[in-house]
Formats: C-alpha cells, structure tokens, sequence
C-alpha cells in the first residue's frame, strides 16, 4: 500500500438485511484521501453518507471490499485493534455533538485520553490548551446543557484532538447551527486541517463547507463520483 495515502478503499459494500428485503446502502465505493488532505462528501439525503463515514471510522463493518488506514487492511484486525484505533488514530465530530451531559466540557475533552490510560497531568494541560484554541478558555468547567450548539461544537472538536488523531471524520458538523455560527465551525475546521496537517473527511450538505475542502466527492445510487 502506498503511504502518502491515510486512506485506500476499495469496493466497499454495505447491505442491512431486514426480514422482507435486503437494502444494499454502498455498492462497491472506491476512495482514496492523501494524508493531510480535506475531502468533503456531498450527496443527497438518505444516500448513505453516514452509514460511509461510520465504516470508515471502525464504527460500523462493510459487508465486503477493503478499507486500508495507513497502509494496514483494518478489517483484518480484532476488536480490541481496532477500537484502538479509534481511539488514538481517528477523531469524530458529529451533528449533534454526542457529549457526555454529566461532564464539563474539560472533562469531555479529557475522556479520550482517559480510556487510553495517558497520564493526567499532560492530559489535562493538552485539553485546556486545546479549549483554548477553539475559544472556550473560560468555559471549561460548564456542562454541555450550559452551552450554546456552537459552543458545545467547539467541544467536540478539541475532544476529537486530544489525542493527536491521523484523520477526523466529521459528520454534517455545521447542520444544527445556525449559519453564523456554522460559518466560524467551518473556519476552526479549516484551520485546523491546515495547521495540524490532520486529514479531514467531512459529509456536509452546504456548498460553502464543502468547496472549502481540498476535494469534493459525491455519493451517488451508492458509489463515489469525484467532483470538480
């Protein structure tokens, strides 16, 4: 496998079976993203999207076809492997933020690193500088209902680096926020795929997210057709 390359995919199926019908979601996606590279997914609702953003994070398994990260087929690895994974290599970012109510926002940001056993102390001090990078330095101690959607966005991100991820897998992160502040999400977005080199995959239905990115793919009747 080549290793300019932080993803190569290939013929990647998925299929849910129900009880009357199967419904095969991806019919045989090819994707190739460059390390450091920001790649936005576009298409219609409904047309699997999500369901493609989930198997690439580990989160979901293809029924067939290979997904190599890094050079390693993932989907020859166990469980614990690839939770692993999940945990150190990739960063999520969801539209609905997905942060534990009962924790501050440091506490949010430390529980990545917290489940990998990293050491406290650096751990903390990573994640203030992080929530001060995103422009929440005094908000750290609120919990996320304290929080405006904006500002509980800005959470997750500094969550999905605390542990220096490879690539972020960002699903519609502007999609339940306004569009001024959907604008300064796309921005720290944007930044931070330029700053830290991180690779970024981002699905997301607005044409200024999306043409922002370095390419623009589509998801289409369930493959991946480059766009200009």
């Amino acid at each position: 496998m080549n290793d300019t390359y932080i993803y190569e995919v290939s013929d990647l199926r998925k299929v849910y079976y129900h009880p009357v019908r199967e419904l095969e979601v991806l019919k045989g996606v090819t994707l190739i993203v460059r390390h450091g590279e920001s790649v936005a997914v576009t298409g219609p609702s409904g047309v699997g999207k999500t369901t493609l953003l989930h198997v690439l994070g580990l989160l979901d398994e293809p029924t067939s076809g290979t997904i190599f990260l890094d050079g390693v087929n993932v989907r020859d690895l166990g469980e614990m492997e690839k939770a692993k994974i999940r945990n150190k290599r990739i960063g999520f970012v969801f539209q609905f933020f997905q942060l534990l109510p009962e924790f501050t926002a440091l506490e949010n940001v430390l529980m990545p690193g917290l489940i990998a056993g990293e050491d406290i102390k650096n751990l903390r001090s990573k994640s203030e500088q992080l929530l001060e990078d995103v422009g929440l330095g005094d908000r750290m101690t609120h919990r996320p209902g304290e929080l405006s959607g904006g500002e509980q966005q800005r959470v997750a991100i500094a969550r999905a680096l605390v542990m220096d991820p490879d690539v972020i897998l960002a699903d519609e992160p502007t999609g339940n926020l306004d569009p001024e502040t959907g604008a300064e999400i796309e921005s720290i977005l944007r930044n931070l795929n330029l700053e830290r080199k991180t690779s970024l995959i981002v699905v997301t239905h607005k044409e200024s997210l999306a043409r922002g990115m370095d390419r623009r793919v589509a998801l289409f009747a369930g493959k991946i057709e480059e766009l200009q």
